[in-house]
């Protein structure tokens, strides 16, 4: 804040008080203003929870609740999310009681992505075979989109359950839903872990643990 005397410049009588005239001068206030003002709206939007659009298996009204309840054993793959980036996975309905069930792969495009691929082949190549047809402007943006919907959510294709273990990490979670994406997977859901399954991991490294001290053996 800036201020200036202004002593009115006439004569002044003697014994006569002086007058002065005191202007100040708020435009630094007034840019103080707008830096907090800014200040405030970034901290503000920084604030905002970032979210993500996460698609859910589809709701088929032509589907009974057995149906719904159960889940055709040969088209689904339960994921377990482990720590130290690791993943575990079981197809088909599980058997708590035989460790050797689970099997375990990573996040490398040679690991969990080809594994996806490899299962939902079909549904990866009606897809690619629709955006060689938009390319080509065989069909429109729209009729792509609805097409390879229906594709991804059809009745006997592929589902993948998800279940993060608490020492799994958000980029793990992120990472896993990426590759439904790419690997064409239209229905899926992220479900907790169940008491067999945290047998399963504890078991399956129990023994790997074993297996390394006794050298494989």
């Amino acid at each position: 804040m800036m201020s200036s005397v202004d002593t009115g410049g006439g004569e002044q009588k003697k014994g006569q008080p002086q007058k002065i005239n005191l202007r100040v001068d708020f435009t630094p206030m007034v840019d103080m203003n707008m830096l907090l003002i800014t200040f405030f709206m970034f901290c503000t939007t920084l604030s905002k929870p970032q979210t993500m659009d996460i698609v859910m298996p589809t709701k088929d009204k032509d589907l009974t609740e057995e149906d719904k309840n159960q889940v055709k054993a040969s088209k689904a793959i339960t994921v377990i999310l482990g720590e130290k980036d690791k993943i575990y996975y079981y197809e088909g309905e599980p058997d708590y009681t035989d460790f050797n069930t689970l099997k375990v792969t990573d996040y490398t495009p040679e690991g969990f992505r080809s594994l996806l691929l490899q299962r939902n082949a079909d549904a990866v190549a009606k897809i690619r075979e629709l955006r060689i047809d938009k390319v080509k402007k065989k069909i429109t943006e729209e009729e792509f989109k609805e097409q390879s919907s229906e594709i991804k959510n059809a009745k006997d294709g592929q589902v993948v359950v998800i279940k993060p273990t608490n020492g799994a990490s958000y980029k793990n979670l992120v990472d896993v839903l990426d590759e439904m994406a790419i690997c064409s997977i239209g229905k899926y859901a992220i479900v907790e872990m169940a008491d067999g399954d945290n047998f399963l991991v504890q078991n399956f490294e129990s023994k790997g643990a074993l297996s390394a001290q006794t050298g494989g053996k």
